[in-house]
């Protein structure tokens, strides 16, 4: 039976956000706002196009899976036990350092599975989450947490990918950069480091660039997490990546300091990034909370330029972040809140459903999947909520479900 001889279903009157449709013309449907509106036809469990509105009332809201492109499932929920958390960059890091010490396996299988548990009541398909590597002389060994994160994942309905955060300038020990570049294909991860002010971090990130274009992995850098004069990362890793032809995809989160530049100068960076391509990450609730701290309330917003690079062609997604821990004592394992916080501070203005790649389609790119789009999807991709807008969904007052829950009772 071909997919045009197979029986219809029909899902009444949905609201598909036109951002999240390959073919819009093709799609069908009437417009409605960043909107289209109809009835949702599927064959063999595929979608085949929206058909004018049966349904009378509200209309549902479909969108597909969210993704993650960025959340530490190895420090998540410490925080009740930390006993030092406040301060900048640095002291969350030295906080987490200091718990770090007395993590078990079965503290961190337990804190991974809430995290991931988390992630899939948010209805997330993909995941990614950085998992602190071990330094200095101990480089060379793959830490528990790495194991302990390849075995959630591999019990979790979620695709989970992870890659290892490590310090710049370990890639130049000898041989470091390889090995943590061979681990990290064997677990279809992404290369990943620390890039502040290393003072020969230049060099770190050329070893990075070329141990993964060896291992055929991806990189993801935490670069520039900070809002002090003179971090250049990002400029030192679009360079390196231009240089050396790098064929993968690059993930560059937080870059902070892109708050210090402005005109020109900022304009010739975002270019450049655009050229390379790189994808940037926007973190807005960790670097909310420990950006331009001083003794009174902070006056300068802890978030990389997400217009200005979008402007230039740069994609630009969002991530979550840090949850309860060190970094960040509150927040939730969220890509709908974090696409909030986003909005506000950033001033993602309406049309809202515009800004929906940033936790789906260009989010799977930017972690090397393969985006889903509504017209082209199986229903076991998508989901499905009451809220009447995008808007709505995005104030969160109506939960997404999966769309496979709905159909029995709408065919």
């Amino acid at each position: 039976m071909t997919m045009a001889e197979a029986p219809e279903q029909r899902i009444a009157d949905v609201l598909v956000p036109r951002a999240l449709v390959s073919d819009p013309a093709a799609f069908g449907g009437a417009v409605q706002g960043d909107c289209l509106r109809g009835d949702l036809i599927l064959k063999a469990g595929q979608v085949a196009g929206l058909q004018a509105a049966t349904g009378k009332g509200s209309a549902r809201l479909v969108l597909p899976k969210l993704v993650e492109p960025h959340v530490h499932l190895d420090k998540c929920h410490t925080i009740d036990r930390l006993a030092d958390v406040g301060g900048d960059l640095h002291a969350a890091i030295a906080e987490q350092w200091r718990d770090k010490q007395s993590w078990t396996a079965e503290d961190l299988r337990s804190r991974a599975t809430r995290g991931l548990k988390e992630l899939e009541a948010a209805c997330c398909g993909t995941v990614r989450s950085h998992v602190d590597w071990s330094h200095g002389q101990d480089a060379m060994q793959v830490p528990v947490s790495w194991s302990v994160l390849l075995e959630c994942g591999q019990d979790s309905a979620l695709d989970l990918q992870l890659s290892p955060l490590v310090g710049v300038e370990d890639f130049i020990q000898p041989g470091v950069a390889h090995f943590i570049a061979d681990q990290t294909a064997q677990a279809g991860a992404a290369l990943g480091c620390f890039v502040n002010n290393q003072g020969r971090r230049a060099e770190g990130i050329r070893q990075a660039f070329i141990a993964a274009a060896e291992a055929g992995v991806p990189l993801d850098f935490h670069v520039d997490e900070g809002l002090e004069p003179g971090l250049d990362g990002l400029d030192l890793i679009a360079d390196t990546a231009q240089e050396l032809g790098f064929e993968h995809p690059i993930l560059c989160g937080h870059a902070c300091s892109l708050m210090n530049l402005h005109g020109d100068a900022l304009h010739r960076l975002a270019e450049k990034c655009a050229r390379v391509p790189i994808t940037v990450c926007a973190l807005p609730t960790t670097n909310l909370y420990l950006q331009g701290r001083s003794d009174g309330t902070p006056d300068r917003r802890g978030i990389t330029r997400i217009k200005e690079l979008q402007r230039a062609g740069v994609p630009v997604i969002i991530g979550t972040d840090n949850v309860r821990d060190a970094f960040c004592p509150i927040g939730r394992h969220d890509p709908l809140a974090s696409l909030a916080l986003a909005a506000l501070t950033a001033h993602l203005d309406p049309p809202t459903g515009d800004h929906l790649p940033m936790i789906t389609t260009d989010a799977a790119r930017a972690l090397g999947r393969a985006p889903v789009f509504v017209d082209q999807a199986q229903a076991r991709d998508l989901l499905i909520s009451d809220a009447q807008s995008t808007s709505d969904l995005l104030a969160g007052s109506s939960p997404l479900t999966p769309l496979s829950t709905s159909i029995q009772g709408d065919t």
